[in-house]
Order: C-alpha cells, then sequence, then structure tokens
C-alpha cells in the first residue's frame, strides 16, 4: 500500500494534479503520525483502516459544511473523498454482503437479537474492511429481528 502511495505521489507531482497530491501527503502524514504513536509499521489493513476513518472525518466535515451553506468546501471535500475511496479495496456488494450474514447466522445457531454480537463480530472477521460496520450492524439486525 505505501509503495502504491509513493507512486501515486509521484505521478501526481508529474502530471501537477494539485488535490491528488495534498490528499496522498495527508495520507502519509496520518499514517507516519499513527506509525510514531505506535511504534511500529502500519501493515496494509491498519492503512485501510485509517483511510476508512479519514474518509468518514471528512463525509461528517461535509455535512457541517452543508448546514454552514458552503457548497465550495463541500465539492473539494468530495473529491478528496473519491480519492481517498480509490485506495480501499473493492466493497462487497449488498447480496454478497447478506449471503455471508446468512452463513454466519445459520453457522452460530442465532436466532435472536441478543446474539447479534456474536454475528457481527463473525461476520467483521471475515469480511475485513471490505464492507462498512453500520451496514453490517443494520442487515444483522434486520435478520435476527
Amino acid at each position: 500500500m505505501l509503495l502504491r502511495l509513493n507512486n501515486d505521489l509521484k505521478d501526481a507531482m508529474r502530471h501537477k494534479e494539485t488535490l491528488k497530491l495534498d490528499v496522498i501527503r495527508m495520507l502519509k502524514t496520518n499514517i507516519k503520525n499513527c506509525e510514531i504513536e505506535l511504534k511500529k509499521e502500519l501493515n496494509d489493513e491498519e492503512i485501510i483502516s485509517l483511510i476508512q476513518k479519514s474518509i468518514k472525518g471528512k463525509e461528517q466535515a461535509n455535512a457541517l459544511f452543508l448546514q454552514g451553506n458552503r457548497p465550495d468546501l463541500v465539492e473539494n471535500s468530495e473529491k478528496e473523498i473519491e480519492i481517498l475511496k480509490s485506495y480501499l479495496p473493492k466493497a462487497l456488494s449488498e447480496e454478497e454482503l447478506i449471503s455471508i450474514i446468512d452463513n454466519t447466522i445459520a453457522t452460530l445457531n442465532a436466532t435472536s437479537i441478543k446474539e447479534m454480537g456474536a454475528v457481527i463480530k463473525s461476520v467483521k472477521e471475515q469480511v475485513g474492511s471490505r464492507s462498512d460496520g453500520s451496514i453490517i450492524s443494520a442487515l444483522v439486525k434486520q435478520k435476527l429481528s
């Protein structure tokens, strides 16, 4: 992942893509700060988690920009989100996720909403960062209700 970021950084410099350059620099800075904080190098899964946090933060900022009537900032932030999303693995479709959830519920013999936590934990282990936790939670809750 770091190799891809470095290569994309060089390409953005060559092609004078300032927005992409800024986003990649911000991401690399976040990665470096996290590595310093944890005193270890981040693996790809941890970097993906960091990218997801950045996207979530930018989406929350977008909501505030909309409330503050700042469409110029929303537009810029949307472009940054698209650049960040290009570094995430392909997300699972809803059908694939439902299939995994159904299999997990059957495997764990979950029948009530009380077992929701165990189902979500198992599903998250299977899908990793290819699906958002809130989507998983909502689907599991729907299935167990």
